[in-house]
């Protein structure tokens, strides 16, 4: 499995594409929020021959989802998410009137994933951890294989989401990330919402809200 990883939107927002031999891929929170953006991502698909096959967010903030309508009905795809993600999705637009930044409203979420099940796609298996905090019901997306772990914005390089927004809860944050994650292996490769990528063991030792 391979990831791509593109900065999208006055947020920096980090969208992802997985893909792997079979040339299916999926696209994870799409922040492309103008035409060059889009143009971005879908040229990267494009260009490595890719199909798409599915949409799905880690959580429904709106940086995340400002790409959800154009994914959708350029690849025909449905948007796979968290059931407890559907209120913070329908803020949407109340939320982008409130940051003065253009919103196609995205669809509505189609398939609901669960803690524990498996979301396959191509020849590659993500297994789906609850991760609530930052948000309330964000999922997280963790290859074993590959030791590839797609954390929203529960987890950082030396930082962690914020919880100040609604739903969030600092509680619920630490203790997802120290059950969901910790377990993991540490040199697990974590791929954050926003900023550079990290590992588990470097999180374990470095992070300063995490060393209590």
């Amino acid at each position: 499995m391979k990831v791509q990883a593109f900065t999208f939107n006055d947020f920096q927002e980090n969208t992802y594409v997985l893909y792997d031999d079979s040339s299916k891929c999926i696209i994870i929170d799409p922040g492309c929020n103008n035409d060059q953006e889009e143009k971005m991502l879908s040229g990267f698909i494009a260009d490595h021959k890719l199909t798409p096959v599915g949409l799905l967010n880690t959580h429904c903030h709106i940086d995340h989802i400002l790409g959800n309508k154009y994914v959708a009905e350029k690849y025909t795809l449905d948007l796979i998410a968290h059931k407890g993600e559907v209120p913070v999705l329908q803020s949407g637009a109340m939320v982008s009137q409130m940051y003065n930044i253009p919103y196609k409203t995205s669809p509505e979420i189609s398939t609901f994933l669960k803690d524990g099940e498996d979301y396959i796609f191509g020849n590659c298996t993500l297994k789906v951890l609850f991760t609530p905090g930052h948000s309330p019901a964000s999922i997280s997306f963790y290859n074993e294989e590959h030791k590839t772990l797609i954390a929203g914005d529960v987890l950082f390089q030396n930082s962690i989401g914020r919880t100040d927004l609604p739903g969030g809860n600092f509680d619920t944050l630490i203790d997802s990330i120290k059950t969901k994650f910790w377990p993991l292996a540490d040199d697990t490769i974590v791929y954050s919402g926003h900023g550079p990528s990290t590992t588990i063991g470097n999180e374990k030792r470095h992070n300063p809200f995490l060393q209590a």
